[in-house]
């Protein structure tokens, strides 16, 4: 099974996900809902528990939302958090289909979860938010550290579809690939408005765009 598929899953595809952990029973609610490509559910559930890992608590903030799964599982994964703001300038149609499924199996998350559609630009951060954004294309992966920095928030982002006409790369090009000085530049510039970072990255096997750019403000005590 390629994690990498961009096939939707299907209910009948819960036949590929008998464990009793945690993560195959959210694939299995996924498939039921019958709405997600594969990778989604593996790019959601691994940048997830990484971020999870380090931040807890605080309203999580999905921007770019697409179907919100990113933001139900870091809700799934820590129960300190009392909601998720899910947000989008056009949110799939489908997307609440998904929750739905998600809620019947989680049913503390009923009236945590919150989709908006909106222009990100438009949007208040807080300090105490956790803010998470899966495949931001270009440089809207850009504004949405900028929305952070301005809310004093934690990020993490997993950036996608470098644009190198509009994503600055520092001249580092000579050195690196130009994806790859597009992020560095941003971890700098996280690290030079007070922010500690910290880099990982999801398996490859699931998407090439795999670079996990996380931080927080280093005023705050984690």
């Amino acid at each position: 099974m390629k994690h990498s598929s961009k096939n939707r899953l299907m209910p009948r595809h819960q036949a590929l996900f008998t464990k009793e952990t945690l993560f195959d029973k959210i694939a299995r609610s996924v498939c039921r809902a019958g709405t997600l490509p594969r990778k989604e559910l593996y790019e959601a559930w691994e940048t997830a528990r990484r971020v999870r890992r380090r931040y807890k608590g605080g309203r999580v903030v999905d921007l770019a939302c697409g179907h919100g799964l990113l933001g139900h599982i870091m809700l799934i994964l820590d129960n300190t958090s009392d909601h998720a703001l899910c947000i989008d300038r056009k949110l799939p149609d489908n997307a609440r289909k998904l929750s739905q499924t998600l809620l019947t199996d989680w049913p503390r998350l009923v009236g945590k979860i919150h989709f908006k559609e909106m222009d990100i630009e438009d949007i208040t951060i807080y300090s105490h938010d956790v803010v998470v954004s899966a495949h931001a294309c270009g440089s809207l992966t850009d504004v949405i550290i900028d929305k952070a920095i301005m809310g004093n928030a934690r990020l993490a982002v997993l950036p996608c579809c470098h644009n190198l006409k509009t994503c600055p790369t520092g001249n580092l090009t000579p050195w690196m690939e130009p994806t790859l000085a597009v992020d560095a530049v941003r971890a700098m510039k996280l690290q030079s408005r007070g922010y500690d970072i910290f880099t990982a990255k999801i398996p490859d096997t699931i998407t090439p765009k795999n670079r996990l750019l996380m931080g927080h403000p280093r005023s705050r005590d984690e």
